[in-house]
C-alpha cells in the first residue's frame, strides 16, 4: 500500500514491521533498528548478506545521546554543518544498537535525513530506524515510490510516499571512529564541501567486498539487468546495431545514435540535476531492454565523482 500518512507508517514500525519511507538521498527500508527480529526482515526482504550493515536514522542528535552514541569532536562539527542532510556518520555504537543491525562491527553509521516527511515520523518515534535503500539487494536505488512498489510492493504493509528524492544518490559516509576521519563512500554530499569543512580532505577507504564497515562499499552495486558500460557510443557500433542500444549522457546528444536511444541527465549541464536523475534514468534505460547501456564519463568534480562511483560499480558484471 501506497500512502502519505505517517502516523499508519508508526503503526507498521511499532509492530515491527517493515516500511519504506522517503528521503532526500534515495526510499529507505526501515524497521525498529532496537528490535532484531524486525532487523532480520530487512536483510530477508532485500536478499541483502548480513555481513552488509545498515544505517540508523533519527531526527536528533540528543536522541543519540540518550541511546549511548556519542559523538567525537570531528563527528559533532560535521553533524551540526551537515545534519539533517546527505551526510551518515560510522562513529563507535552502544550497547543498544544490535549487532545484526552493525554486522558485527564495533561501530555504527547513523543520519539524520533532510525530508520533511521523513523527520516528522522520525519526531514521532523513541527509537531509530535501520533504513537501508528500498531495493533488492544490488539493484539500482528508488528514488520514488513508484520504484519501491515496483519491486518490494508486495512484500512490505506500506510505503511513505514524499514524492522524488531530490539529491538521488546515497549519503556520503564518512568514518570517525579512528582519529582521522575515513571517506567510505562518494554520495550526495560532495567531498569537496567536507573538505572545505574540515580543512583537509579525509583519506579514502571506499571498497570492501569482504567485511565492510559501512553500506555501499561492496564493489557491484547499483546495477540495472542489462548490461552496462562506461564508454563512447562509437566504439560499439562495429558491434552491436544502433536500435539495440541506449546511450546515458550528461547534457549533449552524439550524432551517431537516434535520439530516441539516447537519455539526458541535464541539457543545462548541471551535475545536481544530473545526480538527481541518474537512477530514474538508468531504471528507464533498463526497461528498453537493451544488448546494451552505454554511460557517458562525468566530470571528475564535484556530485560528476559519485556518478562515475556509481556507474563503474553497475557496470561490473
Amino acid at each position: 500500500m501506497i500512502g502519505s500518512d505517517s502516523a499508519i507508517a508508526e503503526q507498521w514500525l511499532r509492530k515491527g514491521e517493515l516500511v519504506a519511507i522517503p528521503t532526500e538521498t534515495v526510499y529507505g527500508l526501515a524497521a525498529n533498528a532496537f528490535l532484531e527480529e524486525a532487523v532480520s526482515k530487512i536483510y530477508a526482504v532485500k536478499g541483502r548478506p548480513s555481513f552488509n550493515p545498515l544505517i540508523i536514522h533519527t531526527n536528533s542528535i540528543q536522541k543519540l545521546e540518550s541511546w549511548g552514541i556519542e559523538l567525537s569532536a570531528t563527528a559533532l562539527q560535521l553533524a551540526r554543518k551537515f545534519w539533517p542532510g546527505p551526510l551518515t556518520l560510522v562513529v563507535p555504537k552502544s550497547s543498544q544498537i544490535p549487532d545484526m543491525v552493525t554486522a558485527g562491527h564495533p561501530s555504527v553509521a547513523i543520519r539524520i535525513p533532510a525530508h520533511p516527511l521523513a523527520l516528522a515520523l522520525l519526531e514521532r518515534l523513541d527509537f531509530p530506524l535501520a533504513a537501508p535503500s528500498a531495493n533488492l539487494s544490488g539493484s539500482v536505488s528508488p528514488t520514488t515510490a513508484k520504484h519501491v512498489d515496483e519491486q518490494l510492493g508486495n512484500k512490505i504493509p506500506y510505503i511513505l510516499d514524499g514524492g522524488e528524492c531530490k539529491v538521488g544518490l546515497e549519503s556520503t559516509i564518512i568514518s570517525c571512529v579512528h582519529e582521522n576521519p575515513r571517506l567510505l563512500r562518494l554520495g550526495g554530499l560532495s567531498i569537496h564541501e567536507i573538505e572545505a569543512e574540515l580543512g583537509f580532505r579525509p583519506e579514502f577507504n571506499i571498497l570492501n567486498n569482504e567485511n565492510p564497515m559501512a553500506p555501499g562499499m561492496l564493489s557491484r552495486h547499483y546495477a540495472p539487468s542489462s548490461k552496462l558500460v562506461i564508454g563512447n557510443a562509437a566504439d560499439y557500433l562495429n558491434i552491436f546495431d544502433s536500435e539495440q542500444l541506449v546511450c546515458i549522457r550528461f547534457s549533449e546528444w552524439v550524432a551517431e545514435i537516434p535520439k530516441e536511444r539516447q537519455l539526458v541527465l541535464s541539457p543545462n549541464g548541471n551535475l545536481d540535476e544530473a545526480a538527481a536523475a541518474l537512477y530514474a534514468t538508468i531504471r528507464k534505460a533498463d526497461a528498453m531492454k537493451p544488448e546494451l547501456i552505454i554511460a557517458e564519463k562525468f566530470p571528475e568534480m564535484g556530485l560528476g565523482l559519485t556518478i562515475n562511483d556509481r556507474l563503474r560499480r553497475a557496470q561490473i558484471q
